[in-house]
């Protein structure tokens, strides 16, 4: 009697699902909450100094580097870094990436412990995932929600040139000002993503923790900046209709969106509507793929491209550029 009336109360919460959704929430939040920190980018003027951009930065070392978006980094040089927990730091811009909105930032050590980088290769759509940052100035503010996209592939603006960030996380945790350069997380508390920016009503975005985006942090520690190839195209991926499955032995290729003006793409012949199904001697199925072709050493070299055009197989050649920050 006493365990029906247990049942009937809602005293035996454990089989309520929504309290082990809401138990794997705070646990992460709990877990990621200490490596996040509002961060404040300054610059210097006639009239000393001013505010250049604020958003949220990672912790991802034990020596203080921290992670965050290139735009929230802007053209400073220095800023300010506040945790949870209070502690604060003064912090040098170390390198930014304006192509994959990646920049690390250097403090004094923390007392707080580094987070724990993931892997976004693993997420699937419609995989929780917990967003944490300081959304409107409101420090360590958590969000939660589903992976609601996969290698997305964004034109974005900086200043008067056009850019395309590739490979991005579409998800509906709820994103604001300030939530730029948080940390997006699995439910083990894993850092799968580094939330980049507001597309609109319940669409946010973060750029992946993956091979080709460890490879872009590792230059920004070393160098400073990360010397790419550039193309000039926007892509999403995209399944293959079966007859064309039977023609190319391919299931998935990358759809071209859009080739920009004067780019290395619109000289190789590139149009909008085409599906990239080889660069090189490698298939592309999504951006990371492409991506990872695209470091220092492809700038000037030849690279052949398979594509599929109207349901005809063609062979182009492009010859990436260096990527400059007038492109």
């Amino acid at each position: 009697m006493a365990e029906a009336i247990s049942r009937v109360s809602g005293s035996d919460v454990s089989e309520d699902p929504l309290d082990s959704y809401s138990a794997t929430v705070i646990r992460v939040a709990e877990a990621v909450t200490p490596h996040v920190a509002a961060i404040e980018m300054t610059g210097k003027g006639r009239n000393g100094r001013f505010r250049v951009g604020a958003g949220s930065a990672v912790l991802f070392t034990t020596d203080g580097y921290l992670l965050t978006n290139a735009h929230v980094v802007g053209g400073a040089e220095s800023g300010h870094a506040l945790f949870a927990d209070g502690t604060s730091t003064a912090v040098e811009v170390v390198g930014a990436d304006p192509l994959s909105d990646l920049a690390v930032v250097h403090g004094r050590a923390p007392t707080a412990a580094p987070a724990d980088l993931g892997d976004a290769e693993s997420l699937r759509v419609g995989q929780l995932v917990i967003a944490v940052g300081n959304p409107l100035g409101l420090s360590g503010s958590v969000t939660a929600g589903v992976v609601s996209g996969l290698g997305r592939s964004i034109p974005v603006w900086s200043g008067r040139n056009r850019r395309v960030i590739e490979d991005v996380i579409q998800t509906d945790a709820a994103l604001n000002p300030g939530s730029s350069g948080g940390a997006l997380a699995d439910a083990r508390g894993r850092i799968v993503g580094i939330n980049t920016a507001v597309a609109g009503v319940g669409l946010g975005l973060a750029v992946p923790v993956n091979a080709t985006s460890r490879r872009i942090i590792a230059s920004l520690v070393k160098d400073g900046r990360v010397r790419r190839a550039y193309l000039g195209l926007v892509s999403t991926p995209t399944q293959l209709q079966p007859s064309a499955v039977v023609r190319t032995g391919r299931r998935h290729g990358l759809l071209v969106v859009e080739v920009l003006p004067g780019s290395p793409a619109e000289r190789a012949g590139l149009r909008g509507g085409d599906i990239l199904l080889k660069v090189g001697e490698r298939s592309v199925s999504n951006a990371e793929s492409l991506q990872k072709l695209l470091f220092a050493e492809a700038i000037g070299e030849p690279l052949d491209l398979a594509v599929l055009r109207d349901g005809v197989e063609l062979g182009l050649v492009a010859v990436p550029a260096d990527m400059t920050e007038n492109q």
